[in-house]
């Protein structure tokens, strides 16, 4: 799919917009009307370079888990970042969906082809059998709570020295977008962070957090 910027000729509007190059409402103004004209740069997705697998030592040993992420744009959004970052396998749990569904290749954009995935119906049941299997668990959430290892209170990822796991991938928990990381899961967790935030509210989306939480993951363990 090739888009191109278009202008809108009307001298009032000048709306500004890009399109794909296929579609004939491009020769209208989506706001006045008027008709519109190309503008003469190159198009968006040109000259990109070849799609390539990250190398072994590129690879993130780290593992998501989406633990009933409603929102097919946050799960399309979370494959977007787990390809661009390195991530190779997903666990989709709960109501969380999967590529099988057409709508999440919208947001997705083709990640959906190139991270490795699972469903599972019962996360709880998932992170049993990974922690037996020597897997670290972790969870993206805030507050303290009861975990394997006591009573913990989530620590910034930002501010923590957090070792790269050598011997099995860790699995990083995103929950729920109103209801949270699901109670069952919490005491499973050998350790729980969250991310700094200065304003009024105390979260951030959950795709953002994911973003936010892999890329400072793969700042602090994969040299560039």
């Amino acid at each position: 799919m090739r888009y191109e910027f278009r202008v809108c000729e009307n001298e009032a509007c000048q709306f500004r917009f890009p399109a794909e190059q296929e579609n004939a409402r491009r020769l209208i103004c989506p706001l006045c009307g008027a008709k519109t004209a190309v503008i003469p740069i190159p198009p968006l997705n040109q000259n990109q370079p070849e799609a390539r697998q990250p190398q072994a030592e590129q690879r993130l040993p780290l593992i998501l888990l989406l633990d009933n992420i409603r929102s097919l744009h946050n799960v399309g959004a979370i494959f977007r970042t787990a390809d661009g970052v390195g991530i190779g396998q997903l666990l989709l749990c709960g109501i969380t969906a999967t590529p099988e569904n057409p709508r999440l290749a919208r947001t997705a954009l083709g990640a959906e082809q190139t991270v490795g995935w699972t469903y599972e119906r019962n996360a709880v049941q998932t992170a049993v059998r990974l922690k037996q299997q020597g897997h670290p668990i972790w969870a993206l959430e805030e507050g303290k709570t009861a975990t394997s290892t006591g009573s913990v209170q989530a620590v910034s990822l930002l501010n923590t020295p957090i070792p790269k796991p050598t011997q099995k991938a860790a699995v990083l928990i995103l929950g729920n977008e109103n209801a949270g990381v699901d109670p069952g899961l919490i005491p499973l967790c050998d350790q729980m962070f969250s991310l700094p935030m200065v304003g009024q509210k105390r979260s951030l989306n959950v795709s953002v957090a994911c973003g936010t939480a892999a890329y400072h993951l793969r700042h602090l363990w994969v040299s560039e």
